[in-house]
């Protein structure tokens, strides 16, 4: 009996081991994915980012930013229909989050959807009008469509926020 309990407790405990070694795993790899993208390896960092994106181990705020994560590597590959499908699914999970929707204006920006990148500038500075990076990247997009007084206008606004 005492054979039966110490095997159906070790089981238990192991049960428990594994399933929180597999919670952290997927945050593991985002934080790893986050490493690789900063020392510029963007096919290791769009890999890890995709094993924590289908751990299904993340938080929802964790897999908003491994979506963002992602979308940032293949942005920075040159991938923008990725990027932005990623930062999409990163939209769609935290609709709130500003940088996310500046993030894929940069993208629309790299594709030459000038339109659509100053209608994702603009929904980052409602959701924080104090948000200096928007405003620049907004009057960048005006300055393409050839909107000088519109570029000035947010460049303006750059220097009054202080950045």
């Amino acid at each position: 009996m005492k054979k039966i309990l110490f095997a159906a407790l070790l089981l238990l405990s192991l049960m428990v081991c594994w399933t929180s070694l597999g919670r952290t795993g997927g945050l593991d790899d985002a934080n790893a994915g986050l490493t690789a993208v900063q020392g510029e390896n963007y096919d290791e960092a769009i890999r890890l980012y995709t094993k924590a994106i289908e751990s299904g181990a993340l938080s929802r705020q964790q897999l908003g930013g491994a979506y963002r994560g992602r979308g940032l590597a293949r942005y920075k590959k040159g991938n923008y229909d990725k990027a932005i499908a990623d930062y999409t699914k990163g939209i769609e999970i935290d609709p709130k989050n500003a940088r996310a929707y500046s993030n894929r204006g940069v993208a629309w920006h790299g594709n030459g959807d000038y339109d659509k990148a100053i209608d994702d500038y603009t929904k980052a500075i409602e959701i924080d009008p104090k948000y200096a990076n928007a405003y620049h990247n907004r009057g960048k997009a005006w300055e393409n469509k050839g909107n000088q007084d519109k570029a000035k206008a947010d460049y303006a606004k750059v220097k009054e926020l202080g950045n």
